[in-house]
Protein backbone atom coordinates (compact mmCIF):
# COMPACT_ATOMS: atom_id res chain seq x y z
CA UNK A 1 0.00 0.00 0.00
CA UNK A 2 1.16 3.40 -0.90
CA UNK A 3 0.25 6.69 0.47
CA UNK A 4 -2.16 7.25 -2.90
CA UNK A 5 -3.77 4.13 -2.76
CA UNK A 6 -7.14 4.47 -2.85
CA UNK A 7 -8.00 2.34 -0.38
CA UNK A 8 -6.51 4.22 2.47
CA UNK A 9 -8.98 6.88 4.47
CA UNK A 10 -7.81 8.94 7.44
CA UNK A 11 -10.45 10.04 9.79
CA UNK A 12 -10.01 12.73 12.10
CA UNK A 13 -12.06 13.65 15.30
CA UNK A 14 -12.34 16.87 15.53
CA UNK A 15 -15.08 17.54 18.02
CA UNK A 16 -13.95 18.30 21.93
CA UNK A 17 -15.09 20.56 25.12
CA UNK A 18 -12.99 23.10 26.04
CA UNK A 19 -11.87 23.25 30.01
CA UNK A 20 -8.49 22.53 29.72
CA UNK A 21 -7.23 25.14 28.11
CA UNK A 22 -9.37 27.77 29.59
CA UNK A 23 -9.78 30.36 29.38
CA UNK A 24 -8.43 30.70 25.46
CA UNK A 25 -11.11 27.32 24.82
CA UNK A 26 -14.55 26.83 25.48
CA UNK A 27 -17.23 24.54 24.56
CA UNK A 28 -17.54 26.58 21.50
CA UNK A 29 -13.78 26.52 20.77
CA UNK A 30 -12.31 23.64 21.65
CA UNK A 31 -8.01 23.31 21.96
CA UNK A 32 -7.03 21.89 18.55
CA UNK A 33 -8.82 26.09 17.26
CA UNK A 34 -5.72 27.08 19.56
CA UNK A 35 -2.18 28.19 17.73
CA UNK A 36 -0.92 26.25 21.08
CA UNK A 37 2.10 24.54 18.69
CA UNK A 38 2.90 26.67 15.11
CA UNK A 39 0.95 30.01 14.00
CA UNK A 40 -1.99 27.63 13.10
CA UNK A 41 -4.75 26.29 14.95
CA UNK A 42 -3.93 22.24 15.86
CA UNK A 43 -6.25 20.95 13.67
CA UNK A 44 -4.55 22.62 10.74
CA UNK A 45 -1.42 21.39 11.79
CA UNK A 46 -3.04 17.44 11.85
CA UNK A 47 -4.42 18.03 8.65
CA UNK A 48 -1.44 19.08 7.23
CA UNK A 49 0.19 16.08 8.64
CA UNK A 50 -2.86 13.66 6.97
CA UNK A 51 -2.73 15.39 4.03
CA UNK A 52 0.51 13.82 3.37
CA UNK A 53 -0.73 10.33 3.30
CA UNK A 54 -4.16 10.88 1.47
CA UNK A 55 -5.19 13.51 -0.96
CA UNK A 56 -8.35 15.37 0.31
CA UNK A 57 -11.01 13.42 -1.09
CA UNK A 58 -9.77 10.35 1.32
CA UNK A 59 -10.30 12.63 4.43
CA UNK A 60 -13.20 12.62 6.63
CA UNK A 61 -13.36 15.14 9.64
CA UNK A 62 -15.84 14.26 12.30
CA UNK A 63 -17.53 16.91 14.79
CA UNK A 64 -20.68 17.79 15.82
CA UNK A 65 -22.72 20.31 14.08
CA UNK A 66 -22.30 23.40 16.25
CA UNK A 67 -18.16 23.55 15.46
CA UNK A 68 -19.00 23.88 11.77
CA UNK A 69 -18.73 27.30 11.67
CA UNK A 70 -15.09 27.42 13.04
CA UNK A 71 -14.37 24.25 11.87
CA UNK A 72 -14.73 25.52 7.84
CA UNK A 73 -12.82 28.38 8.30
CA UNK A 74 -10.12 26.69 9.96
CA UNK A 75 -9.44 24.42 7.28
CA UNK A 76 -10.63 26.38 4.18
CA UNK A 77 -8.53 23.97 2.07
CA UNK A 78 -11.19 21.26 2.69
CA UNK A 79 -13.98 20.79 0.33
CA UNK A 80 -17.30 20.19 2.57
CA UNK A 81 -18.05 17.04 1.54
CA UNK A 82 -15.03 16.06 3.81
CA UNK A 83 -16.86 16.91 6.95
CA UNK A 84 -19.25 14.71 9.21
CA UNK A 85 -21.66 16.32 11.58
CA UNK A 86 -22.59 14.37 14.71
CA UNK A 87 -26.34 14.88 15.43
CA UNK A 88 -25.38 14.38 19.47
CA UNK A 89 -22.04 13.77 21.02
CA UNK A 90 -21.46 10.08 21.85
CA UNK A 91 -17.75 10.45 22.04
CA UNK A 92 -15.10 8.09 19.50
CA UNK A 93 -17.12 4.66 19.38
CA UNK A 94 -19.80 5.94 17.96
CA UNK A 95 -18.15 8.61 15.97
CA UNK A 96 -15.65 6.07 14.29
CA UNK A 97 -18.15 3.29 13.51
CA UNK A 98 -20.05 5.68 11.79
CA UNK A 99 -17.09 7.02 9.46
CA UNK A 100 -15.64 3.46 9.29
CA UNK A 101 -18.98 1.73 8.20
CA UNK A 102 -19.12 4.63 5.82
CA UNK A 103 -15.82 3.39 3.81
CA UNK A 104 -16.78 0.32 4.42
CA UNK A 105 -19.89 0.29 2.59
CA UNK A 106 -18.15 2.33 -0.84
CA UNK A 107 -14.87 -0.03 -0.40
CA UNK A 108 -14.73 -3.47 1.54
CA UNK A 109 -11.16 -2.79 1.10
CA UNK A 110 -11.09 -0.12 2.58
CA UNK A 111 -8.33 0.80 5.63
CA UNK A 112 -8.75 3.50 8.25
CA UNK A 113 -6.35 5.35 9.64
CA UNK A 114 -8.09 7.54 12.98
CA UNK A 115 -6.52 10.70 14.16
CA UNK A 116 -7.49 13.29 17.13
CA UNK A 117 -6.92 16.67 15.81
CA UNK A 118 -5.08 18.08 18.79
CA UNK A 119 -2.28 16.07 19.44
CA UNK A 120 1.41 17.56 18.39
CA UNK A 121 3.65 15.10 16.34
CA UNK A 122 7.27 15.72 14.73
CA UNK A 123 8.36 14.99 12.35
CA UNK A 124 6.50 14.92 10.45
CA UNK A 125 7.73 12.36 7.65
CA UNK A 126 8.42 9.67 10.82
CA UNK A 127 4.96 9.88 11.34
CA UNK A 128 3.81 9.56 7.96
CA UNK A 129 6.56 6.37 7.37
CA UNK A 130 4.95 4.84 10.14
CA UNK A 131 1.45 5.47 10.24
CA UNK A 132 1.82 4.25 5.69
CA UNK A 133 3.66 0.81 7.47
CA UNK A 134 0.85 0.25 9.97
CA UNK A 135 -2.09 0.62 7.05
CA UNK A 136 -0.09 -2.13 5.09
CA UNK A 137 -0.25 -4.19 7.77
CA UNK A 138 -3.81 -3.84 7.98
CA UNK A 139 -4.72 -4.48 4.84
CA UNK A 140 -3.49 -7.91 4.96
CA UNK A 141 -4.09 -8.74 8.97
CA UNK A 142 -7.00 -8.72 10.75
CA UNK A 143 -5.96 -6.51 13.53
CA UNK A 144 -6.67 -3.83 15.22
CA UNK A 145 -2.98 -1.42 15.44
CA UNK A 146 -2.32 1.17 17.41
CA UNK A 147 0.55 3.22 18.08
CA UNK A 148 2.20 3.23 21.47
CA UNK A 149 4.48 5.80 22.22
CA UNK A 150 7.95 5.88 25.07
CA UNK A 151 6.56 7.30 27.73
CA UNK A 152 9.39 9.84 29.46
CA UNK A 153 7.44 11.04 32.22
CA UNK A 154 5.25 9.40 34.99
CA UNK A 155 1.81 11.03 33.11
CA UNK A 156 -1.22 10.87 34.90
CA UNK A 157 -3.53 12.14 31.94
CA UNK A 158 -2.51 10.26 29.38
CA UNK A 159 -3.73 5.92 29.19
CA UNK A 160 -0.75 3.31 29.07
CA UNK A 161 -0.97 -0.14 26.85
CA UNK A 162 1.21 -2.78 27.78
CA UNK A 163 2.76 -4.76 24.73
CA UNK A 164 2.81 -8.10 24.58
CA UNK A 165 4.98 -10.79 22.26
CA UNK A 166 5.01 -9.62 18.67
CA UNK A 167 2.70 -11.63 16.09
CA UNK A 168 3.83 -14.38 14.22
CA UNK A 169 4.52 -14.44 10.53
CA UNK A 170 6.91 -12.59 8.11
CA UNK A 171 6.87 -8.95 8.48
CA UNK A 172 6.86 -8.40 4.13
CA UNK A 173 7.12 -4.72 4.38
CA UNK A 174 10.64 -4.62 4.37
CA UNK A 175 10.78 -3.21 8.25
CA UNK A 176 11.59 -6.76 9.38
CA UNK A 177 9.98 -5.84 12.28
CA UNK A 178 6.41 -6.93 13.32
CA UNK A 179 3.85 -5.89 15.34
CA UNK A 180 3.54 -6.91 18.72
CA UNK A 181 0.27 -7.77 20.54
CA UNK A 182 -1.57 -5.54 23.00
CA UNK A 183 -2.04 -7.48 26.53
CA UNK A 184 -3.83 -4.83 28.21
CA UNK A 185 -5.37 -1.17 27.90
CA UNK A 186 -4.85 1.11 31.59
CA UNK A 187 -6.59 4.34 31.76
CA UNK A 188 -5.24 7.13 32.98
CA UNK A 189 -3.42 6.25 36.60
CA UNK A 190 -2.59 7.86 39.38
CA UNK A 191 0.99 9.03 40.00
CA UNK A 192 2.13 5.97 41.92
CA UNK A 193 0.69 3.89 39.17
CA UNK A 194 1.73 5.62 36.31
CA UNK A 195 5.36 5.78 37.92
CA UNK A 196 5.04 1.66 38.07
CA UNK A 197 4.06 1.37 34.70
CA UNK A 198 6.97 3.42 32.99
CA UNK A 199 9.28 1.02 35.22
CA UNK A 200 7.51 -1.90 33.74
CA UNK A 201 7.54 -1.07 30.11
CA UNK A 202 4.31 0.02 29.57
CA UNK A 203 3.79 2.72 26.78
CA UNK A 204 1.57 5.57 26.36
CA UNK A 205 -1.40 4.88 24.40
CA UNK A 206 -1.51 7.68 21.68
CA UNK A 207 -4.75 7.24 20.02
CA UNK A 208 -3.71 6.64 16.65
CA UNK A 209 -5.60 3.78 15.08
CA UNK A 210 -5.04 2.17 12.01
CA UNK A 211 -7.79 -0.71 10.86
CA UNK A 212 -9.55 -2.45 7.72
CA UNK A 213 -13.02 -1.31 7.87
CA UNK A 214 -14.15 -4.88 7.62
CA UNK A 215 -11.67 -5.86 10.64
CA UNK A 216 -13.29 -3.21 12.75
CA UNK A 217 -17.13 -4.20 11.92
CA UNK A 218 -16.14 -7.74 12.56
CA UNK A 219 -15.04 -6.84 15.98
CA UNK A 220 -17.47 -4.27 16.95
CA UNK A 221 -20.22 -7.43 16.14
CA UNK A 222 -18.39 -9.21 18.58
CA UNK A 223 -17.60 -7.17 21.61
CA UNK A 224 -19.81 -3.94 20.88
CA UNK A 225 -23.19 -5.14 20.15
CA UNK A 226 -24.87 -2.26 21.55
CA UNK A 227 -23.34 -0.09 18.88
CA UNK A 228 -23.41 -2.82 16.21
CA UNK A 229 -27.25 -3.21 16.66
CA UNK A 230 -27.43 -0.11 15.76
CA UNK A 231 -25.95 0.05 12.39
CA UNK A 232 -28.78 -0.57 10.37
CA UNK A 233 -30.32 2.43 11.18
CA UNK A 234 -26.74 4.04 9.34
CA UNK A 235 -28.25 1.64 6.44
CA UNK A 236 -31.42 2.89 6.78
CA UNK A 237 -30.28 6.78 6.83
CA UNK A 238 -31.32 7.41 10.29
CA UNK A 239 -27.95 8.67 11.26
CA UNK A 240 -29.94 11.28 13.79
CA UNK A 241 -31.63 7.76 15.26
CA UNK A 242 -28.25 5.95 15.46
CA UNK A 243 -26.61 8.85 17.30
CA UNK A 244 -29.61 9.30 19.73
CA UNK A 245 -29.37 5.68 20.91
CA UNK A 246 -25.64 5.01 20.80
CA UNK A 247 -23.84 4.84 24.06
CA UNK A 248 -21.36 7.45 25.14
CA UNK A 249 -18.42 5.33 25.26
CA UNK A 250 -14.89 5.52 23.54
CA UNK A 251 -13.37 3.16 21.11
CA UNK A 252 -11.08 2.25 23.93
CA UNK A 253 -13.43 1.54 26.14
CA UNK A 254 -16.15 0.13 24.20
CA UNK A 255 -14.06 -1.94 21.58
CA UNK A 256 -10.20 -2.21 22.33
CA UNK A 257 -10.17 -3.09 25.71
CA UNK A 258 -12.49 -6.25 24.82
CA UNK A 259 -10.95 -7.19 21.49
CA UNK A 260 -8.34 -9.94 21.23
CA UNK A 261 -7.70 -8.27 17.66
CA UNK A 262 -5.82 -5.75 19.06
CA UNK A 263 -1.57 -5.07 18.39
CA UNK A 264 1.25 -2.36 18.14
CA UNK A 265 3.64 -0.69 16.81
CA UNK A 266 6.21 1.41 18.67
CA UNK A 267 6.19 5.53 18.20
CA UNK A 268 9.16 6.68 15.86
CA UNK A 269 8.33 10.31 16.22
CA UNK A 270 7.71 12.63 19.21
CA UNK A 271 3.93 12.71 20.35
CA UNK A 272 1.84 14.75 23.03
CA UNK A 273 -1.60 14.74 23.81
CA UNK A 274 -1.26 19.02 24.93
CA UNK A 275 -3.49 17.84 27.60
CA UNK A 276 -2.81 20.96 29.58
CA UNK A 277 -1.50 24.24 29.84
CA UNK A 278 1.89 23.04 31.11
CA UNK A 279 1.82 21.21 27.78
CA UNK A 280 2.96 24.28 26.11
CA UNK A 281 6.47 24.12 28.23
CA UNK A 282 7.27 21.15 25.95
CA UNK A 283 5.91 22.19 22.32
CA UNK A 284 7.51 25.91 22.52
CA UNK A 285 10.80 26.52 23.58
CA UNK A 286 11.49 28.67 26.35
CA UNK A 287 13.67 31.82 26.99
CA UNK A 288 17.24 31.74 28.78
CA UNK A 289 15.32 31.68 32.05
CA UNK A 290 12.63 29.24 31.47
CA UNK A 291 9.80 31.41 30.45
CA UNK A 292 7.62 30.12 27.67
CA UNK A 293 5.74 32.43 26.38
CA UNK A 294 3.03 32.69 23.40
CA UNK A 295 1.68 36.45 21.81
CA UNK A 296 3.01 39.59 23.34
CA UNK A 297 4.58 38.72 26.63
CA UNK A 298 7.17 40.40 28.39
CA UNK A 299 8.81 38.70 32.05
CA UNK A 300 10.84 40.73 33.82
CA UNK A 301 13.16 39.15 36.47
CA UNK A 302 10.66 36.02 36.41
CA UNK A 303 11.44 32.03 35.77
CA UNK A 304 9.68 29.05 34.59
CA UNK A 305 6.26 30.83 34.12
CA UNK A 306 3.76 29.95 30.93
CA UNK A 307 2.63 32.53 29.42
CA UNK A 308 -0.31 32.98 26.38
CA UNK A 309 -1.94 36.08 25.48
CA UNK A 310 -4.44 36.83 22.75
CA UNK A 311 -4.83 40.45 22.52
CA UNK A 312 -2.43 42.71 24.52
CA UNK A 313 0.55 42.48 26.26
CA UNK A 314 1.09 40.65 29.43
CA UNK A 315 3.88 41.90 32.14
CA UNK A 316 5.27 39.30 34.50
CA UNK A 317 7.49 40.40 37.31
CA UNK A 318 9.19 38.95 39.88
CA UNK A 319 7.29 35.74 39.87
CA UNK A 320 7.84 32.34 39.02
CA UNK A 321 5.76 29.01 38.15
CA UNK A 322 2.92 30.66 36.85
CA UNK A 323 0.46 30.45 34.29
CA UNK A 324 -0.95 33.26 32.92
CA UNK A 325 -3.62 33.11 30.09
CA UNK A 326 -5.08 36.45 28.65
CA UNK A 327 -7.95 35.72 26.29
CA UNK A 328 -10.08 39.19 25.31
CA UNK A 329 -11.54 40.09 28.16
CA UNK A 330 -10.95 37.13 30.81
CA UNK A 331 -7.47 36.67 32.20
CA UNK A 332 -6.80 33.72 34.44
CA UNK A 333 -3.41 33.61 36.60
CA UNK A 334 -2.64 30.51 38.64
CA UNK A 335 0.54 28.28 39.28
CA UNK A 336 1.92 25.24 37.23
CA UNK A 337 0.78 23.12 39.77
CA UNK A 338 -3.09 24.08 39.75
CA UNK A 339 -3.22 24.51 36.01
CA UNK A 340 -3.21 20.56 35.44
CA UNK A 341 -6.90 21.44 37.44
CA UNK A 342 -8.87 23.56 35.30
CA UNK A 343 -11.57 20.66 34.68
CA UNK A 344 -12.27 21.28 38.26
CA UNK A 345 -12.05 25.22 38.42
CA UNK A 346 -14.57 25.62 35.40
CA UNK A 347 -16.78 23.51 37.00
CA UNK A 348 -17.20 25.74 40.21
CA UNK A 349 -17.55 29.15 38.00
CA UNK A 350 -20.80 30.52 37.10
CA UNK A 351 -21.77 29.47 34.10
CA UNK A 352 -21.08 33.28 31.98
CA UNK A 353 -17.56 32.99 32.55
CA UNK A 354 -17.33 29.23 32.11
CA UNK A 355 -18.23 29.49 28.48
CA UNK A 356 -17.44 32.81 27.50
CA UNK A 357 -16.73 32.77 23.73
CA UNK A 358 -12.96 33.73 23.03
Amino acid sequence: MTPADPHLRVVILAGGAGSRFWPASTPARPKQFLPLVSGRPLVADTVARALGLVPVGQLRLVAGRHLESPLTSALPEVPPGCFLWESRPRSTAPALTWATWRAWRRDPDAVIVSLHSDHVVRPAGAFRSLVARAARIAARRDVLLTVGAQPDRPDTGYGYLQAGDAMDGPARDGSGELPRRVLRFHEKPDARLAAEYIRQGFLWNTGIFVWRASVFLKELRAHARDIAALIPRLEAGDVDGFFRHAPAASVDEALLERSQACAMLPASFHWDDVGSWEALARTRSPDRRGNTRAGDVVCVESDDNIVYSEGGRVVLFGVRDMVVVAARDLTMVTTREHARELKRLVERLPSSPRTQRT
